[in-house]
């Protein structure tokens, strides 16, 4: 097998930059998981349902199936192409935790 049927993204990339997009678009996905563990963590003092337990605790994955998902998307891309569906996944991800926060605001003992 030759080194390019097996490059993770386009041949005129390179890899450093492709590592830096990903390193950098990982620290943002995993600020995200921090902050829905962080918030998990204060919402279960007050005490929570069951379906507060499992709707925050897919807040905690959810970050990272979009990451996984947008990585697979962009991987075999240029790396312009591949940073912009990390950042898509990035604004869904913020979305989804504005909604969830909303949800915890209206219901606290969600």
């Amino acid at each position: 097998m030759s080194d390019t049927q097996s490059a993770p993204v386009a041949p005129g990339s390179p890899r450093w930059v492709v590592g830096l997009v990903i390193g950098l678009a990982g620290l943002l996905y995993a600020y995200a998981v921090w902050n829905a563990v962080a918030h998990l963590i204060n919402m279960a003092r007050t005490g929570l349902t069951g379906t507060g337990w499992i709707t925050l605790l897919f807040g905690v994955v959810f970050p990272v199936i979009v990451f996984v998902f947008a990585f697979l998307i962009g991987r075999r891309r240029r790396v312009g192409e591949l940073a912009l569906s990390l950042l898509a996944g990035l604004g869904i991800v913020a979305v989804f935790w504005m909604s969830l926060i909303a949800l915890s605001l209206t219901l606290p003992s969600a």
